[in-house]
């Protein structure tokens, strides 16, 4: 199973530095992925998620109170709320439909995690 993790793991940290370029993606949780499955697979690597000076803290109050800032909601929510006016702009349906449900499904999760 250690190498399923650390395939998972290096997918998930790819994907998260994707959605920390682009609005409609959300960072953390592929993060929060990445270190459960580093944590199965690549201790060392777990612990230069922890160390982030950028996502360690969001991902150790993750892991100790199962908390999300609200610094960080308002940030995610935001910034898939634009990626899905601007995919309305450019591209508009249906591929518009694809954002709103990732910001319906991601959004209400973040909203309702505590803080």
């Amino acid at each position: 199973m250690r190498p399923f993790y650390l395939i998972v793991g290096i997918v998930s940290v790819i994907l998260g530095v994707i959605g920390a370029a682009l609005p409609i993606m959300p960072t953390v949780p592929f993060l929060i992925l990445a270190a459960f499955c580093f944590a199965r697979s690549n201790p060392v690597w777990e612990q230069k998620l922890l160390d982030h000076p950028k996502w360690g803290p969001q991902l150790r109050d993750w892991r100790e109170r199962r908390a999300i800032s609200r610094r960080s909601k308002i940030l995610a929510i935001t910034a898939m709320t634009v990626g899905a006016v601007f995919t309305w702009y450019t591209l508009g349906a249906p591929y518009v439909y694809i954002s709103i449900a990732i910001l319906v499904i991601s959004g209400t999760w973040i909203a309702t995690r505590n803080e």
